[in-house]
């Protein structure tokens, strides 16, 4: 007979000993986690914000008998449930028999400060070991290596989100990717390696975090990253095919192909490392005569440089002397020949020219040249072949119903819809050609009806291409001035973010208004909450993730519908492949798009019982186009108007509330 407790008493022990209330939607939720585990059915799980949806996850996996990976797609989730979630309920759960709640992190090898690198020196283009580095940042990268030790003395774990203030490009003076890895067998360091440890810990774990692109990466791309588990849960499931899409997509450059070359001269003795450097000027010549934009048919010219990157790259690889696992280690050599591997994987991806990829050329810029990118047209197959069919998942979100169901959602990742999206915890029997899974909206806690207005402007002209006129200026600092400030602007571009927040300032010099740039965003959120009588405007990074409760926040500004630009090339080439497969490549992958940035967006203003706010569209399609119903079936039931008036005196009496 099995020793392990329920999964509803053991989540009251939490709740109680975290001073918190039982709340429905998070025990119906954790019992179909449950469930869901114990019947290896897929679930999707809906839970708006307030349910409580980490510990209606988290309580299950530590009472599931076997290993659970926890997925998230942004650092700031993962670093809540390592720093804060998973900490209180060990401790709060510490007396309850037959858990196993060990724990551990995840993340990709280059989050993790590299000791060789930091002790034996930083290769730097020629493959040649550089001791000290030079120029302005020598001084942070002293730093960082000063730090990375005192974590090695002191057991710590070397992760990037531990350590002092830093860039990227400083980061990467202490860090490798898996590719300039020396493996744990021949670094000198392995046995300190935080990488290293950081994967035996996870060994020994019952609960491991990681995020969507290292459970992509071991799933998907076969790479093992993670040690074997049962079941994954995946929060934040609304992002996770553009997480995979993202950790698919690669790119090339001529300065890739040169770079790769120059580092190959030391260790090459035949001609292929010049061979590759002309290759990388036949790649370049190719580029400048190509188009920007996405390649139905691939440029001759470009079909031709790519196989002669390929090949050269191919040739350069088998000049390198071949290594033994007990020779000794070279780090130039090493990183020298991963650029050369990675090289020649991306031209060989590029050139074959297959339908299950997406090819573009990006336009460039003063200090960013060209590049070519490669994407998959779609990810559902793989995570249905290499991952939902062999693992059980649950996929949880504020956002996962659009258009007022699942079917969008599990289309897109490897589920086939069914005839129905339950909202309780039975589902279809199982099929040769469907993989069992489950739908479950357990509502919110919110009173979204009684709490919030969604306002959409059908008074003003559909938005066009040049931007924000007059009249939607006019409307914009209307309701901003009845709010007194307290607006969250969520634009399309940053263009359209920077004319509207200058609009506001001139025209409401009273008011602080703080635009997305001129300062990094933990900053202008900090001023954002400190001042209620600020407006901040930005565009995607305020969409998701901003989480701003109180009156501090009572207007949210959205200038138009979400759509994805016509040129985006992935988002045109999947809308054009729906399409000739018989389907609507506007429903099903714009529309789908708009909807999930709306609810995202639209999820910004009511974060807990006690606020109070108005999401207002400045896009009439909202209320005037066939797709309009679809697009607010995606959003919190929230009372509903057109009527400007009405708008501005809800908004006037909130901030006289508010004092």
């Amino acid at each position: 007979m099995s020793t392990k407790p329920a999964v509803r008493d053991v989540l009251g022990v939490a709740v109680e000993a975290l001073g918190g209330a039982e709340r429905e939607g998070q025990v119906v939720m954790a019992e179909a986690v449950s469930s869901a585990f114990a019947d290896e059915r897929h679930l999707l799980v809906q839970a708006g914000t307030g349910t409580g949806k980490s510990l209606a996850y988290l309580v299950p996996a530590l009472v599931h008998d076997k290993r659970v990976v926890v997925a998230t797609a942004t650092l700031a989730l993962q670093h809540q449930l390592v720093e804060r979630d998973l900490p209180r309920l060990v401790e709060a759960v510490d007396d309850v028999a037959g858990l196993d709640t060990s724990y551990a992190v995840l993340k990709g090898r280059s989050n993790y400060a590299c000791l060789h690198r930091i002790r034996e020196g930083v290769p730097d283009d020629q493959g040649v070991l550089v001791d000290v580095p030079q120029g302005s940042m020598a001084s942070k990268v002293l730093e960082l290596r000063e730090w990375a030790e005192k974590q090695a003395e002191s057991k710590g774990s070397g992760e990037r989100d531990s350590a002092p203030r830093h860039t990227d490009r400083e980061w990467r003076q202490v860090s490798v990717g898996h590719r300039d890895c020396l493996g744990a067998q021949r670094c000198p360091f392995g046995q300190e390696c935080f990488a290293e440890l950081a994967r035996e810990k996870a060994h020994r774990s019952h609960l491991i975090i990681t995020n969507h692109s290292l459970l992509a990466i071991d799933a998907i791309e076969g790479v093992p990253m993670i040690p074997d588990y049962d079941v994954a849960v995946i929060d934040e499931a609304h992002e996770l095919v553009a997480r995979v899409t993202q950790a698919a997509t690669d790119e090339l450059g001529a300065a890739d192909v040169e770079r790769a070359a120059r580092r190959s001269q030391r260790h090459v003795e035949g001609t292929e490392a010049d061979d590759l450097t002309d290759a990388a000027d036949a790649l370049r010549d190719a580029m400048g005569e190509a188009r920007p934009g996405r390649f139905d048919a691939m440029p001759e010219d470009l079909a031709d440089a790519l196989a002669l990157v390929r090949d050269a790259a191919r040739a350069c690889l088998s000049a390198y002397p071949k290594t033994k696992p007990g020779d000794d280690a070279d780090a130039g050599l090493t990183q020298a020949r991963g650029s050369v591997q990675e090289v020649f994987v991306t031209a060989e991806r590029m050139a074959a020219g297959s339908a299950d990829d997406v090819l573009w050329l990006t336009e460039g810029g003063d200090r960013m040249p060209p590049r070519l990118c490669v994407a998959p047209l779609e990810v559902w197959a793989p995570m249905r072949d290499k991952l939902l069919t062999d693992k059980t998942v649950v996929m949880t979100s504020a956002t996962l119903m659009l258009g007022g169901d699942f079917s969008s959602v599990a289309t897109s990742v490897g589920l086939k819809p069914t005839e129905r999206s339950e909202r309780a915890a039975s589902g279809p029997e199982r099929t040769e050609d469907v993989l069992p899974w489950v739908g479950l909206d357990v509502g919110s806690p919110f009173d979204y009806g009684r709490q919030a207005i969604l306002y959409v402007a059908r008074h003003l002209p559909a938005p066009g291409r040049d931007g924000l006129t007059k009249v939607q200026f006019d409307e914009i600092v209307e309701l901003v001035d009845a709010a007194e400030g307290r607006t969250l602007g969520l634009f399309s571009s940053r263009r359209a973010a920077e004319a509207a927040a200058e609009e506001v300032r001139t025209r409401l010099p009273h008011l602080t208004t703080l635009a997305q740039g001129e300062a990094q965003l933990p900053e202008l959120a900090a001023q954002f909450v400190g001042d209620p009588h600020t407006c901040l405007f930005g565009t995607l990074s305020l969409w998701q993730g901003l989480d701003v409760p109180g009156d501090t926040c009572q207007l949210v500004l959205i200038d138009r519908i979400p759509f994805p630009r016509p040129d985006d090339p992935l988002m045109s080439a999947r809308q054009k492949a729906a399409d000739r497969a018989g389907g609507n490549g506007f429903m099903q992958v714009a529309a789908t798009h708009a909807a999930l940035l709306l609810a995202q967006g639209a999820g910004r203003l009511i974060r807990t019982t006690t606020d109070r706010g108005v999401v207002a569209v400045l896009d009439p399609r909202l209320a005037t186009a066939r797709y309009g119903s679809f697009l607010k079936a995606s959003l919190p039931p929230m009372w509903t108007t057109t009527d400007p008036a009405v708008v501005r005196k809800a908004l006037a009496r909130l901030a006289a509330d508010a004092g």
